[in-house]
């Protein structure tokens, strides 16, 4: 009888420890409450999830990067959970892009960001040298543009897993203005494209509410799963 039950331990370990894991990380100037809808759909689903609260307001990129990243890894390691996917919104995205440049995760598996300013957003070139603008939004705030300075221009294409969701509506009528239609009120469609992704897909969701919206979320899903985003036409 003990055999048995030393057996079925560790079966129950072996399971536990077959989990994928998924790192979110939240945007600029927002914190891991903005992701916790999605964490816990991603729960739901079977997945383990660290998800991340950084200072994102405090340090520029190439900081902020090593400290959020590393923080999910530790806790996914902890978990013995691989691979280990991302989830990002807006900044977030960068963040991976950013690290990946430099280091190397072991087990990385599927990546979708949401919102990405890949390319830059033009309204950090309208407002950041704006009273208030640096104050509000950090050092890397002002490393999201799209000029010679931009962080996310200097990165070259991605070379993973990486599916790119774009919204299509915006709650902020003034924002839009300093941007190419369609956008989210933050940053166009399609500057969060980047070269090297494997699937796009936009959607009727705006940049600050994305990661809350049930389409965005279907469709995260979906990719981690299946590597590709569900087509449109079939839903």
């Amino acid at each position: 009888m003990k055999y048995y039950f030393a057996i079925m331990l560790l079966g129950f370990s072996a399971a536990i420890q077959a989990k994928e894991c998924v790192i979110l990380l939240h945007g600029l100037a927002r914190s891991a409450d903005a992701m916790q809808l999605l964490a816990t759909r991603l729960e739901q689903a079977g997945y383990a999830v660290s998800n991340v609260d950084y200072p994102s307001t405090h340090y520029p990129i190439e900081q902020l990067a090593p400290l959020a990243i590393e923080q999910g890894l530790n806790t996914c390691q902890q978990q013995s959970a691989h691979p280990i996917h991302f989830v990002t919104h807006s900044l977030g995205g960068i963040l991976v892009r950013y690290y990946l440049t430099t280091q190397s995760i072991a087990h990385l598996g599927r990546v979708v960001m949401l919102g990405p300013p890949n390319q830059g957003s033009e309204v950090v070139d309208t407002l950041k040298d704006a009273p208030g603008f640096e104050l509000l939004n950090g050092p890397a705030g002002q490393q999201l543009g799209t000029d010679e300075a931009s962080v996310p221009k200097q990165l070259g294409p991605v070379d993973f897993e990486l599916g790119v969701i774009a919204g299509t509506q915006s709650i902020n009528l003034i924002l839009s203005t300093m941007l190419p239609n369609p956008d989210d009120g933050k940053v166009s469609l399609e500057s969060t494209k980047v070269m090297g992704m494997t699937d796009f897909i936009a959607l009727p969701t705006t940049h600050p509410f994305m990661m809350k919206n049930d389409a965005v979320i279907a469709q995260t899903l979906y990719f981690l799963q299946h590597g590709e985003f569900e087509p449109l036409e079939s839903k």
